[in-house]
């Protein structure tokens, strides 16, 4: 699925099952929130902070699902196309970075 068709399943999905869209500082209050799970799964399973037992059944696919889910929210209400603002950031950065990374010794 591309991101256009992404946005489109959300916004069926939020007239079907939703009621509304939250308004875009709810939506950005519960995208932190989302960011933050991600953000403890990560730190805990992946970095120095031991994982609590009540932790090791997060998964963190659903968790960034969640982060996505907003964002396309966010993207729809505020009438953004996230496949062309994707593909022209990932243009910009490929023309940007590509040497930049290559020739960073801390990379190799």
């Amino acid at each position: 699925m591309n991101i256009q068709n992404a946005q489109k399943a959300v916004d069926v999905w939020i007239k079907e099952h939703g009621v509304r869209y939250f308004n875009e500082l709810t939506n950005m209050a519960q995208l932190t929130e989302e960011v933050g799970e991600v953000a403890r799964i990560i730190a805990r399973r992946y970095g120095e902070q031991s994982e609590k037992e009540s932790d090791k059944d997060q998964d963190l696919g659903e968790e960034l699902a969640d982060v996505l889910f907003v964002v396309l929210c966010l993207a729809n209400q505020t009438g953004i196309d996230l496949q062309e603002s994707f593909d022209t950031k990932l243009d910009l950065k490929t023309k940007r970075d590509h040497d930049r990374h290559h020739n960073n010794k801390k990379l190799k």
